[in-house]
């Protein structure tokens, strides 16, 4: 019997869709104006809560600063605990000669 991973349905679609796609555009398309965001406040690239707190993923995406922040506080404890993992997953996608670059951000303290 393979492993196979549970669904959990998402309670707050809308703000959950919108923050996705925002991680998203963050980390794909300006993806290094995200990393410089994050590097000049000497934060660790996976402590969602302090990127959020930093307005980072609202300026690389184009969003009013303080919108992601807002959305993700807006999800109950399951729906963040979704978009926890899509950003860790996402965040371990940068191409490798930017994680080089930014390495300092991805180190484990």
């Amino acid at each position: 019997m393979a492993f196979e991973q549970a669904t959990i349905g998402v309670v707050r679609e809308r703000e959950f869709r919108e923050l996705k796609e925002a991680i998203a555009k963050s980390v794909s398309g300006e993806v290094a104006k995200f990393l410089k965001a994050l590097s000049g406040r000497r934060l660790q690239i996976r402590d969602l809560e302090a990127v959020l707190a930093a307005n980072a993923i609202d300026l690389a995406s184009g969003n009013r600063l303080g919108t992601a922040r807002a959305l993700y506080e807006a999800l109950p404890v399951s729906d963040q605990a979704q978009v926890r993992e899509f950003y860790l997953f996402k965040i371990e996608e940068v191409d490798p000669a930017l994680r080089a670059k930014f390495h300092k951000l991805y180190q484990y303290s």
